[in-house]
């Protein structure tokens, strides 16, 4: 009875969550004067036109090879700095600078991007990084780094100190310990670090609404604000545009999910 109660409130969790995807691709295929009559219902007439017409407002392919780009750059450097961070706090924990820089870093995971927002962007305007890819990439690193290091210094815990000790009787320095011996045995951590970054990184508003605003840099998610002004909102081209920005993630997700959650059973809850 149990199982059965547990089955029933997993399915309604996922009908409720799959709500907003039922809206986002009706409205994509319906008419203006369709969704104003229903939100619900489905569309009398299949239209594709939507979705031509936003790839061809929001300069799709651009902002989708931004994406890319920017995607690509800012998670290989969250998975290389994380691992490198990781393990560094954890062999020095003796270290009073090291402890104290792990809680520093740690405090980051309670702080939300909103609080730091303004002083970030004034900040990187000074710097000049602003309608860079540079300064997108270092912010989304930056931001990204205390729950990826949070992830990765509970799998190195797990590593036991026989094999480094073993590495450097072999002539091993820091160095090639860390890269030769420690770096290949978080596979499955820094898998899911990576996979759970690239879903995450996709679809960031936040730190490209204030760093890109040049039109030529705009990643897809603020491609998409282009069809939501101050006076006029076009739901139909908005939701079409979404749908073509979700398909490279959800084809991503679906050929990565079974390393994601081996993962996250093998090492992420190690510690």
């Amino acid at each position: 009875m149990k199982k059965k109660t547990v089955n029933l409130m997993l399915c309604l969790a996922a009908v409720i969550f799959m709500i907003p995807f039922y809206i986002c691709i009706i409205t994509a295929f319906k008419s203006p004067e369709e969704t104003a009559i229903s939100t619900w219902s489905l569309p009398k007439v299949w239209n594709l036109a939507n979705f031509a017409e936003a790839m061809e407002k929001s300069n799709f392919l651009r902002s989708f090879g931004n994406s890319i780009v920017v995607t690509g750059i800012a998670v290989s450097g969250i998975v290389l700095f994380s691992a490198m961070m990781a393990y560094s706090i954890c062999r020095n924990q003796r270290n009073r600078l090291y402890r104290m820089f792990n809680s520093i870093l740690f405090a980051g995971i309670m702080i939300p991007f909103q609080v730091i927002m303004i002083p970030v962007y004034g900040m990187f305007k000074k710097l000049e990084l602003l309608n860079t890819y540079q300064g997108i990439i270092v912010l989304m690193i930056g931001t990204s780094l205390p729950y990826a290091v949070y992830l990765v210094t509970g799998f190195i815990k797990s590593i036991p100190m026989d094999l480094e000790d073993a590495a450097r009787i072999d002539g091993c320095n820091i160095w090639q310990t860390f890269w030769k011996i420690v770096f290949p045995l978080l596979k499955p951590i820094t898998s899911t670090v990576g996979i759970l970054h690239v879903l995450w990184m996709w679809n960031e508003f936040n730190i490209s609404f204030i760093i890109l605003q040049k039109e030529e840099l705009r990643t897809l998610p603020i491609q998409q604000y282009h069809f939501f002004g101050q006076f006029t909102i076009n739901l139909n081209l908005g939701f079409a545009s979404a749908c073509l920005s979700m398909i490279p993630v959800i084809i991503f997700f679906l050929f990565a999910q079974k390393m994601l959650i081996s993962g996250i059973t093998n090492g992420a809850v190690k510690g």
